[in-house]
């Protein structure tokens, strides 16, 4: 057995004080002090000044269902980007994993990605709004870039107009996506001696590049890739599901949306389904369980493929999702490539 006794101080302490020891007392003085021993530049006007956002989620339509993600700072709209361009095209049930398949979800999520790196920030410095990002005209011409060969990605110009994740539903009607993360596992490395509280490093997402929407400054988010999921149809939910991973994350969420919508998988399905992910240019890794013959056709159209054994290695980020059926029954699914499991109660 491990016993936890600062963080259990800290819990302790939290709740005692309604949160209030975190931002305004004993554990914002002892993590104020242990950022000034070690390089940082937190201040107590940092921590006393923070409040908490009730964000309007964002969405698209996609196959006849809304899509939702959360909006910028993070990367949801990354996976809306993708979708949107992705629903120009038809795909038949029986046509998962194939190389045209898999050619346009490669190309669609690069097109996307490449306008997350250039538009991307907290809200109030973007300078496309995202319902410019999101319009069926911008995806449109997104979709226009998409041919035969793999493309090396570049951002467009719309027109201006360490994590864990859980889903939990009950027989009431109410459901909870939920992630958390302090991102390169355990963040920065740093933790508040005698609290047990662990320092995040998200500022790694900052650019240093000047006039970016990204720019490092204070008081300021930046881009980051935590993002839960949800799905509804006709304005009643079906459910969560969220893919943690990184910048995997808005890869798996197209990934599994169309597992489930354009596929016809049941959950458990959708995520056990190979998966690829974009790295950068024209490098993807994708799982070696791929069909021979794909592989062959994806490296002749010109992707940079690299085959990764998953007993050495996981890219492709671990899920959950349950949906509710029209029955009013909840199924679930829970990720292969790492720890989880489903539990009714």
């Amino acid at each position: 057995m491990y016993r936890l006794s600062d963080h259990a101080k800290a819990l302790r302490s939290i709740a005692e004080t309604h949160v209030k020891s975190f931002y305004q007392g004993e554990i914002s003085d002892a993590l104020v002090d242990y950022s000034k021993k070690t390089g940082g530049y937190f201040t107590p006007e940092d921590l006393a000044e923070y409040k908490p956002q009730w964000v309007t989620p964002i969405s698209i339509n996609y196959r006849g269902y809304d899509v939702w993600e959360i909006p910028p700072n993070g990367q949801g709209l990354c996976a809306l980007m993708a979708l949107n361009i992705l629903k120009g095209f038809e795909f038949a049930p029986d046509s998962f994993g194939t190389a045209k398949t898999l050619h346009l979800q490669m190309e669609a999520m690069k097109l996307a990605f490449a306008d997350a790196a250039k538009h991307i920030a907290e809200p109030e410095y973007m300078v496309y709004k995202i319902e410019d990002l999101l319009t069926d005209s911008y995806a449109a011409e997104r979709r226009k870039l998409i041919n035969e060969t793999a493309l090396e990605p570049f951002p467009g110009t719309p027109q201006k107009g360490g994590t864990v994740y859980f889903a939990a539903a009950d027989g009431d009607g109410n459901m909870i996506s939920m992630i958390q993360s302090n991102y390169a596992g355990f963040g920065s490395g740093l933790v508040v001696p005698g609290w047990g509280v662990a320092l995040h490093n998200r500022a790694a997402n900052f650019t240093l590049e000047k006039g970016h929407v990204n720019e490092i400054a204070g008081g300021k988010r930046p881009y980051h890739t935590i993002i839960p999921g949800f799905l509804t149809k006709d304005g009643k939910p079906v459910g969560p599901f969220g893919v943690m991973g990184g910048f995997m994350q808005p890869q798996g969420h197209m990934q599994v949306i169309m597992n489930s919508l354009d596929f016809q998988m049941n959950p458990q399905t959708a995520l056990d389904a190979p998966r690829f992910c974009w790295k950068q240019g024209k490098k993807i890794d994708i799982e070696r369980s791929i069909d021979t013959g794909v592989y062959a056709d994806l490296c002749k159209r010109g992707h940079d493929l690299t085959l990764i054994d998953l007993n050495t290695a996981n890219p492709f980020g671990r899920g959950q999702i349950i949906w509710k059926t029209e029955a009013g029954t909840l199924c679930g699914g829970t990720e292969p490539r790492g720890d989880g499991c489903m539990y009714g109660y």
